[in-house]
């Protein structure tokens, strides 16, 4: 428990960290009016994404140190581009998606889990000690989760604050200015105590020296005795060490022999880095380290700290002065010198510094020495982009009691001094043409041309190759933009610019000249037939269009086709409105030429003709019908009749077989379809739907029927493709009514011998039972166990195995249940559920009683 406490207040602290009290002075100098649109609109867009609203967002602005009159601003901004985006949505279908104040990525569930935590409903059986243990870790993710807020919601305003260039530089871990320490070892080298000398003599003398620098700078050579060494470079040490060398060796003053110095391991050497740097103190590097090295290692100059005119100090004298600008902007490493032990980098403060946002390559925190102008500034910053408006630019100023705004024309770049704190401000260039026209519509080249002075409509018209064919000569019009940006028409004669008969109309900046296609003032032209051709429907109409030419496109005549009597009906302009009995259509039939053989007599169709081709009143299609089951020759037979019966069809196909119930029969009979699905529909299709059904009437059987409504559909189910047909009856009386003229995709079966009766419904056991003749409908039942508390007796009924259906039927107080056949299914449906009155229910009848029973004493009296 009390580390649960401890880390309770662990957070607690963190949390306050991230109050308003530890940043109240952090974005204080946050101006609203200088970020962009742009800035503010992704303000919006990060706080929409932590979850925050625009309420909200005022609250955080204000925890991070921004002025209440910034905030008053910063709401106005917000509201105006909120307006903006509703304009932009309303005519470009558009907009940004609305404010959730609910967490990002948050799942309902495990919200509500969380609070039933919360409130203590666990799921299960937990003891106190785990409740304990999911309370607190449930404060501790809020904690987490709040914090994680913060943090994300700081980032956003820390987006807006100019980076200092070159802070990046030391401060990006993916970046290291480790010395190589891998390389030959440079002849200006200076020597010191700890380096490690290798000595090499090759030729008439062969010898190997590893030899220390002692504190007090010498080396101790075999033969040869101490040699001072410290404060050298490696190419003075190398000829005093042969000088030396050669008293013992003489074969190095001839030549025979030579000699060899470089450096072994490297001492280190102390760096003391002072002045507006990140991490102060004093480092250990390698003797090799240069001051970028020292620089990197300390974190690099501070936020105030210079960029230009970092220091080395030597023996209090200053050797080196750094601008690391040299290295960022051109990558000279100029003044970039090796240490040496108790070096001091001291990096002063800036002196001048200034801030270039807006259209630049490289906004950022610039610092300028007293001689540099405002054009080496934007050199710093990369240039001017793209969409950079280069005439002038702004610059925001502090004077001695408040700000300023100028104006910099790009011709004073060069002589104007930026002062510290300046603020320049490049703007994008306007999303408007000086010089444009367009022309759109009927030309070979529509599109935006350059305004050239003098430019007329006939001149443009030219620039665009001119007008196509179908070119509506007798209008155009020209959109054109007022001074107020307001529109105005201008209509034109086409054919009369042109021809040169009609004033040339001088054209301005903006206009938009339209010339109409002649399609495009008209309907589509089109034709239809329909009928008896190989693809019937709707084909452009062309001049001169004959009634062959589009039975051709059509694909031809069908085989049961004729053509004779073609029937061509004609949209009639001119009809009598006021008259009952006036034509709607002007109705043709025509004889053709099977072979559509060219004729001097041609009918000559007109836009949105119909054309309808009839049947041969002698052609049939072969129609079938399939015999299934019990038969001698089960299979498909053609229909040879129209009158043509189910006794005919079963004397075809052999008759019954002996293990036949002709009770169980059943004809299939599809109902009526268009002709087009008829034409597609095919065996398998009328399988699957039958399929379908019967799953569906099962799954309705397995749940249970809970009204009259659901126990009504079910029997339309069974009916919807069965036909009840008595087919020993049939068999017996051919040709009576009850034996059906076959159709054709009738489908008839002939079950075996059927010897079981099934039990299905509101019974304890739904189950088969063996067809007995002296059971009875209860009998049968009670077999299935009887019926059950929600049965609905008197809506029992019995499908036969030929399709019919029976109930029950009501006599006096008994119900009166049908026979039972072979094969047959009795079904017994769930009664409606009805609802208990409730007190209040009784009491509302027994006030209407009483007050009916009152009612009636006062009228007897």
């Amino acid at each position: 428990m009390v580390s649960r406490k401890f880390l309770n207040l662990l957070l607690l602290f963190i949390l306050a960290l991230a109050s308003p009290a530890f940043s109240q002075q952090q974005y204080s100098d946050v101006r609203i009016d200088e970020l962009t649109d742009a800035q503010i609109r992704q303000m919006i867009q990060r706080a929409e994404s932590i979850g925050y609203n625009d309420a909200q967002l005022e609250q955080m602005a204000a925890a991070q140190g921004i002025a209440p009159n910034e905030i008053l601003k910063l709401r106005i901004r917000v509201q105006k581009i909120r307006s903006d985006e509703i304009g932009r949505a309303a005519t470009a279908s558009a907009s940004n998606p609305p404010y959730n104040n609910r967490q990002p990525h948050e799942d309902p569930r495990s919200r509500a889990y969380n609070e039933n935590l919360y409130n203590g409903d666990y799921p299960g059986s937990l003891n106190r000690q785990n409740q304990d243990y999911f309370s607190d870790s449930l404060a501790i993710n809020t904690r987490n989760q709040e914090l994680q807020r913060r943090q994300e919601f700081h980032s956003i305003f820390e987006s807006f604050k100019a980076k200092v260039f070159g802070a990046e530089l030391f401060r990006n871990l993916n970046v290291t200015f480790e010395p190589n320490l891998r390389m030959a070892t440079p002849k200006s080298y200076i020597i010191g105590p700890d380096d490690e000398l290798l000595i090499d003599l090759t030729g008439d003398n062969e010898a190997n020296y590893r030899l220390p620098v002692s504190p007090d700078g010498t080396i101790r050579l075999q033969y040869v005795g101490i040699i001072p060494v410290g404060g050298l470079t490696i190419e003075q040490a190398s000829s005093k060490i042969r000088s030396l060398m050669s008293k013992t060796y003489p074969a190095l003053r001839t030549g025979r022999s030579s000699i060899a110095v470089n450096l072994g391991n490297i001492r280190g050497i102390k760096v003391v880095l002072t002045g507006e740097v990140v991490r102060p103190g004093t480092y250990t590097l390698p003797s090799l380290a240069t001051v970028f090295n020292a620089l990197y290692a300390s974190g690099g100059p501070a936020e105030n700290g210079s960029f230009r005119k970092i220091q080395v100090i030597r023996n209090n004298r200053v050797v080196s002065t750094i601008d690391t600008y040299d290295f960022l902007i051109n990558g000279v490493q100029k003044g970039n010198i090796r240490l040496q032990d108790q070096d001091v980098i001291h990096v002063p403060l800036y002196d001048n510094r200034v801030e270039v946002a807006g259209e630049v390559k490289r906004p950022a925190l610039f610092e300028l020495l007293q001689t540099e102008n405002l054009q080496q500034l934007f050199n710093f910053a990369g240039g001017f982009n793209t969409r950079a408006y280069t005439g002038r630019i702004k610059v925001l100023q502090n004077t001695e009691k408040e700000r300023r705004i100028a104006d910099i024309p790009v011709t004073d770049f060069v002589t104007y001094k930026p002062k510290n704190g300046d603020k320049y401000i490049v703007e994008q260039i306007l999303d408007r043409f000086e010089n444009r026209v367009e022309i759109a519509g009927a030309v070979f080249r529509p599109g935006i041309y350059e305004l050239d002075k003098g430019l007329t409509l006939r001149e443009l018209i030219n620039k665009a190759e001119g007008l196509k064919e179908d070119a509506f000569l007798n209008r155009g019009y020209i959109n054109r933009l007022n001074l107020d940006n307001t529109l105005s028409l201008i209509s034109f004669d086409v054919a009369g610019i042109l021809a040169g008969q009609a004033m040339d109309i001088p054209l301005q900046r903006e206009d938009r000249v339209t010339i109409s296609s002649l399609f495009d003032l008209r309907d589509e032209f089109k034709v239809m037939i329909q009928g008896e051709v190989r693809d019937s429907g709707t084909y452009a109409y062309a001049e001169n269009m004959t009634l062959e030419d589009l039975i051709q496109m059509a694909g031809g005549f069908r085989e049961g086709a004729t053509p004779n009597r073609i029937e061509i009906s004609r949209r009639i302009k001119n009809s009598d409105a006021s008259s009952v009995s006036a034509r709607t259509a002007e109705v043709y039939t025509v004889t053709i030429d099977p072979n559509l053989k060219l004729a001097e007599q041609r009918f000559i169709l007109r836009p949105f003709d119909v054309v309808a081709v009839r049947g041969s009143e002698g052609y049939q299609v072969q129609r079938q019908v399939t015999l299934e089951g019990e038969v001698l020759y089960p299979g498909t037979y053609t229909i040879s009749r129209k009158d043509e019966r189910i006794s005919d069809l079963i004397a075809r196909a052999g008759g019954l077989t002996p293990t036949s119930y002709a009770e169980g029969a059943s004809l299939k009979r599809p109902g009526p379809m268009p002709v087009l699905l008829e034409q597609k529909k095919n065996l398998v299709e009328d399988e699957e739907e039958e399929t379908r059904k019967f799953l569906n009437l099962k799954r309705v059987q397995q749940s249970g029927v809970e009204d009259t409504l659901a126990m009504n559909l079910e029997q339309q189910l069974i009916q919807s493709d069965l036909v009840g047909i008595e087919l020993p009856y049939i068999l017996a009386h051919p040709k009576s009514k009850l034996d059906l003229i076959v159709e054709d995709g009738d489908v008839i079966r002939i079950p075996k011998q059927l010897q079981t009766v099934k039990v299905t419904g509101e019974v304890l056991n739904p189950n088969n039972i063996v067809f007995s003749s002296g059971k009875g409908f209860k009998q049968y039942v009670n077999g299935a166990g009887g019926f059950t508390s929600k049965a609905l007796r008197r809506g029992a009924y019995i499908k036969y195995a030929n399709g019919s259906v029976q109930s029950a039927r009501k006599f006096l107080f008994f119900n009166n249940y049908p026979k039972v056949k072979p094969g047959a299914e009795i079904l017994v449906p769930k009664r409606a559920v009805n609802e208990r009155l409730t007190p209040q229910g009784w009491i509302g009848i027994g006030t209407a009683v009483a007050s009916m029973a009152a009612i009636v004493v006062s009228l007897l009296r």
